[in-house]
């Protein structure tokens, strides 16, 4: 069914789409693959082999639904790393797992939970031209259809209307993670006709691997937070993080400091973790430290399980280097339009047409900032049209019309610079 928009809601930035500073840099699966990069590049061979022997990979392509295979990517004679889908714009599926299996996660997770359960999910969208990098986040509590969903085994699992997270743990019945994982991308195909390129999941003991591989996270908590449910206590302030605090203070939604208690409140709270992360890993001189990148890949390779294509170093490290001078102007960060639903229940339901002209967007490779705050984009369009390069105004303008310049010298960081930053009222 569709929802008409009133003209005066279009002019109105979207109250729900996060946009990330201009000064910040890639999230942080996106500083992984730079810091992958930037290592390999000198250590390329000795990094290589190491993650490929860590990541853990499974194909689902056998579970999806079927459709017509796009285009394959034209290839490159350039001497540098390659990048294998050059272009070709990808959609991946990042998704965190409160899975409690092992010694580990249920150490972390505070307690034997059964089942398997995803907290976070985000398309990460690369346009076709590695010029635009946008994240779209969709809110665990969404009320909707869930799809049935084919099994390795052959049997299939039904699905029913409810909160988006049940895909997560209908597929994961049997404990495998890649079949939770087709679940997730084929309820999405469903809703929303995009099909997903990759996938990669991380569970608790793996994010607090990579947190830890940096050393931690440099946060600015705003007001005191105390959390007895998530184990976190937390002085204002600005502060770094070690993994398992880090993981606590993404897990959290009850206590005192952490808002109304939704989902919605902890993805904001997500989107600003990964960002920090991203902008530490890529001050650090793990790109060209041997000791420091080894500990970075190896915690990388260890904490994720993903497609066999993403899961190739050589892969992610063809896509790294294509996003080498990305300009991080050009990063967008958003959650999928919605509103609650207003019975009380918790669930959240998405606003049409606008969350259906998000994925529109993401599947066309168009600019979703363009989609959610069209007024936003235009009024930076108008301030540089004196420049030599202009985007389009056009809210279904594409990559390549929009033409964003790439940055010769990313910005980079200091874990000190960060904390900079933190300025509490």
């Amino acid at each position: 069914m569709t929802v008409e928009v009133s003209d005066h809601r279009r002019r109105r930035r979207r109250r729900h789409a996060t946009r990330v500073p201009r000064h910040r840099v890639l999230a942080a699966v996106l500083g992984v693959f730079a810091a992958v990069a930037g290592f390999g590049l000198v250590f390329v061979e000795t990094s290589l082999n190491l993650a490929d022997d860590g990541f853990t990979t499974q194909d689902i392509s056998a579970l999806l639904p079927s459709v017509t295979p796009s285009a394959e990517p034209s290839a490159t004679a350039d001497a540098d790393p390659e990048d294998l889908s050059a272009g070709k714009a990808l959609n991946i599926l990042l998704m965190g797992s409160d899975t409690r299996e092992g010694e580990d996660n249920q150490e972390l997770g505070k307690g034997d939970v059964g089942g398997m359960r995803n907290d976070t999910t985000m398309i990460m969208h690369i346009s076709a031209d590695r010029e635009r990098v946008e994240l779209l986040s969709i809110p665990r509590d969404s009320r909707v259809a869930v799809s049935d969903c084919k099994m390795l085994d052959g049997s299939t699992v039904y699905g029913w209307t409810g909160k988006f997270n049940i895909a997560f743990s209908n597929g994961g019945q049997n404990g495998n993670i890649a079949e939770a994982a087709a679940c997730v991308a084929t309820t999405i195909y469903d809703l929303t006709g995009l099909l997903v390129d990759h996938y990669a999941v991380v569970d608790f003991s793996g994010f607090v691997d990579m947190v830890d591989a940096l050393d931690g996270v440099p946060m600015c908590i705003t007001q005191d937070v105390y959390s007895p449910k998530a184990h976190l206590e937390l002085e204002a302030g600005a502060q770094v993080l070690d993994g398992t605090t880090a993981l606590a203070w993404a897990r959290a939604r009850t206590g005192t400091g952490l808002g109304d208690g939704t989902d919605l409140m902890r993805i904001e709270r997500q989107q600003e973790l990964l960002t920090n992360m991203a902008r530490k890993a890529l001050g650090l001189n793990v790109l060209t430290d041997a000791k420091k990148g080894t500990k970075f890949i190896n915690a990388l390779a260890g904490s994720m399980t993903m497609d066999p294509e993403l899961g190739d170093s050589r892969f992610l490290l063809g896509l790294a280097w294509s996003l080498r001078s990305f300009d991080t102007s050009n990063l967008y960060m958003a959650t999928v339009p919605w509103q609650y639903a207003g019975d009380s229940s918790g669930d959240v339901l998405w606003t049409q047409p606008d969350a259906q002209e998000a994925f529109d967007a993401l599947i066309a490779d168009e600019s979703l900032q363009s989609v959610l705050e069209p007024e936003t984009e235009a009024s930076t369009d108008d301030s540089t049209s004196s420049g030599s390069t202009s985007k389009s105004n056009d809210k279904k303008s594409s990559s390549a019309s929009a033409a964003p310049s790439a940055s010769p010298s990313p910005l980079r960081e200091t874990e000190d610079e960060i904390l900079a930053d933190c300025v509490i009222d």
